[in-house]
């Protein structure tokens, strides 16, 4: 249980907002560079392509300027501390790296303000111990709830590859069973599994994938978008090229636990279901539209044209094996074999008046994509007044991005 925050530390925190506001990727960017240098074994806990485009500097300047903007109502920060915590949990971050973390942090402050008040750093450390113990409990009831269940564990187990399917131009399915011949846990349709892979250097790195298949299957399935350079400035994904051409049948992969706070939620009978994925973004939604049992589903899926679609077969079989459930594949630049083999269902992006043809103000909608296509969907959604409860959805990077 966290201690209360003081008067003078919530009022000293309020008072570097606009501090914050201005210079919180400054600040973390600082941070990130300051952390690996006096603590390069956390480097395995950070993804580099996002180092190097700058998105994780982004979402941690978001969210520490979401926290000082809501230190008086740390109520609020209930969603943002869960969705934190599985992350971590997903990384197997411990109590002990914690401060790690804060001396950099503090460090940063310090650096940044050349330097920082006493009252600001002794403010800020005290909110940071606070924040700690709130993801340090959070995290604990998720390690514990991992290893409760049937074929649960902590940390990471060895897979065997069994099974590769190639099921797009730059998708491949992997196919995961344990190593140990034991059993696997059931996932929430949704959540992710971590790959930890091994790097040049000799130590790891870790990614999360989301687990692309069924709750019921005895396997598991992620199916993984091979990340290219769009330019000679952008670097190729060094995971995701990993998995593609160093792993084949019957090799091991190191894989954590399921996690994630984006899944299918429970719904009565009647309540219509919108499921909205774009690219890669499929796969959650897929593990989604595997585990419906009643409800009347509609799977949107939206490609660029029929070479990049992954697993439509998979798709439109559930469909049409299901009477609850229908899919609709949309093509932003469909070819000519497309439109010959009627490969697709429309033509175009997911635009405001396509999506009102699928939505009332009862559906409940999943939807998970490329940056663009998820902030275009979610200011539309917030437009047109759908409630908040009824919006679900994964977005990686700061809410800032989604909402301005």
């Amino acid at each position: 249980m966290s201690v209360p925050l003081s008067k003078k530390t919530i009022e000293t925190v309020k008072a570097t907002i606009p501090f914050l506001a201005e210079n919180g990727v400054k600040l973390t960017e600082h941070f990130y560079q300051r952390l690996f240098t006096g603590n390069p074994e956390v480097k395995a806990f950070f993804n580099h392509a996002n180092q190097e485009s700058g998105a994780q500097q982004r979402a941690l300047g978001g969210a520490i300027c979401a926290f000082a903007q809501n230190i008086e109502t740390p109520e609020n920060l209930v969603t943002a501390v869960s969705n934190i915590g599985s992350k971590h949990a997903s990384l197997g971050v411990k109590p002990e790296h914690y401060p790690i973390v804060g001396e950099h942090l503090l460090g940063s402050i310090d650096d940044l303000l050349n330097p920082a008040p006493p009252e600001v750093l002794e403010a800020w450390g005290e909110a940071y111990g606070f924040l700690a113990d709130l993801l340090i409990s959070a995290e604990k009831d998720l390690y514990d709830e991992q290893i409760s269940q049937e074929g649960g564990w902590n940390g990471f187990r060895e897979m065997e590859i069994f099974r590769r399917e190639h099921e797009s131009k730059w998708i491949t399915s992997f196919y995961l069973k344990p190593k140990d011949a034991g059993t696997l846990p059931k996932f929430k349709p949704g959540q992710y599994i971590t790959v930890r892979i091994p790097t040049p250097d000799g130590s790891t790195t870790m990614r999360n994938y989301s687990l692309s298949g069924s709750p019921d299957w005895d396997f598991y399935r992620i199916s993984v978008k091979r990340e290219v350079p769009r330019n000679s400035d952008t670097p190729e994904g060094y995971a995701s090229s990993y998995l593609h051409t160093q792993l084949a049948l019957g090799d091991s992969i190191e894989l954590g636990p399921p996690c994630g706070d984006f899944f299918l939620q429970e719904h009565q009978q009647s309540t219509p279901i919108l499921l909205l994925s774009g690219g890669v973004g499929i796969t959650p939604l897929l593990s989604m539209f595997h585990a419906v049992t009643a409800n009347p589903t509609t799977f949107l899926h939206g490609a660029t044209n029929g070479e990049n679609h992954a697993l439509k077969e998979e798709v439109t079989q559930r469909a049409e094996e299901h009477s609850h459930l229908s899919a609709h594949f949309r093509y932003s630049a469909p070819s000519k074999e497309d439109e010959r083999d009627q490969n697709h269902h429309s033509s175009g992006r997911f635009t405001e008046e396509f999506l009102s043809e699928f939505i009332t103000p009862e559906t409940e909608i999943y939807f998970c994509g490329p940056k663009a296509m998820m902030i275009q969907i979610y200011q539309f959604l917030k437009r047109t007044n759908h409630p908040t409860a009824q919006i679900h959805y994964e977005f990686f990077g700061p809410q800032e991005e989604l909402e301005a």
